[in-house]
């Protein structure tokens, strides 16, 4: 019986970060603040796993240049290799906090970058004060200034709340069927509040989810344990998924036979 790899040689951007949960007051729309030190050229290809979250990115070189992007949810995995010195701060949003934070739909920035002042919605006008800042001074201002720049009426909120339910419960609701059913919403209702909130529909993001899980649960352990624990049918389902999502089978990046690393995304200006 074929095991997991007891060690994964590829290195995950996630790997790099070094995450703060954000005060309570953010939380609402924030769900994490996380900080990439500075990465050189030269530094071994990692990979962009896919994310079901809409993330504003401040990018600084170390030239001092500085860039506030926003990344829209990642349906499949990309591979780089950094071609210029430069660390990050990302912060990733909530489930259908982007319209409220940014002015769009979560669906319109997946697998886009954004420059954050181009965007409708109140926090491009903090840009060129986040970008001022240093990544430990982030989180405060936010606390301080972003809460009384957001105005949310019942609705929004409320589809907000029903996000966060439906998110709770991918793990045990089985079909999207049974998740419309246990929320008490048609499954038309479910997939446009999943489009516009996180930007994926809720089979995509069940996806993504069994993917990631493969990727926290290889180790020394069979692949159709892996397979099982992750919430597929069988061996050969998960590694189809995996392949379709990430490029490879699993065995193949496990043992850091991955893609070779292509040119960073380009911005698009909406």
């Amino acid at each position: 019986m074929t095991t997991a790899q007891t060690l994964a040689p590829v290195v995950t951007a996630e790997d790099l970060e070094r995450r703060l949960t954000p005060p309570a007051a953010l939380r609402p729309w924030i769900t994490e603040i996380a900080r990439i030190p500075t990465v050189h050229p030269g530094s071994a290809a990692f990979t962009h796993i896919p994310q079901v979250v809409t993330s504003i990115v401040l990018r600084t070189e170390e030239s001092g240049r500085r860039d506030a992007w926003v990344l829209g949810p990642r349906t499949r995995a990309t591979y780089s290799s950094p071609d210029t010195a430069a660390g990050c701060t990302r912060i990733r949003l909530a489930p259908g906090a982007s319209q409220s934070l940014l002015g769009i739909a979560a669906a319109e920035l997946t697998d886009r970058i954004a420059v954050l002042s181009d965007l409708p919605g109140p926090v491009a006008d903090l840009a060129d004060r986040l970008l001022e800042l240093d990544p430990d001074e982030v989180a405060p201002f936010l606390e301080a200034v972003l809460p009384h720049r957001l105005s949310e009426d019942s609705v929004r909120r409320d589809h907000r709340r029903l996000l966060d339910s439906a998110v709770a419960a991918m793990d045990t609701a089985g079909p999207v069927t049974a998740l419309a059913a246990d929320l008490a919403v048609s499954e038309r209702q479910l997939r446009n509040l999943f489009a516009a909130g996180i930007g994926v529909s809720p089979k995509h993001y069940a996806r993504i989810a069994r993917v990631r899980q493969v990727l926290a649960a290889a180790g020394n352990t069979p692949w159709s344990h892996v397979a099982t624990a992750s919430g597929y049918y069988d061996q050969s389902h998960m590694t189809a998924d995996f392949r379709s999502l990430m490029g490879v089978p699993p065995t193949a990046y496990f043992r850091g036979d991955i893609p070779a690393p292509s040119p960073c995304q380009s911005l698009t200006r909406l």
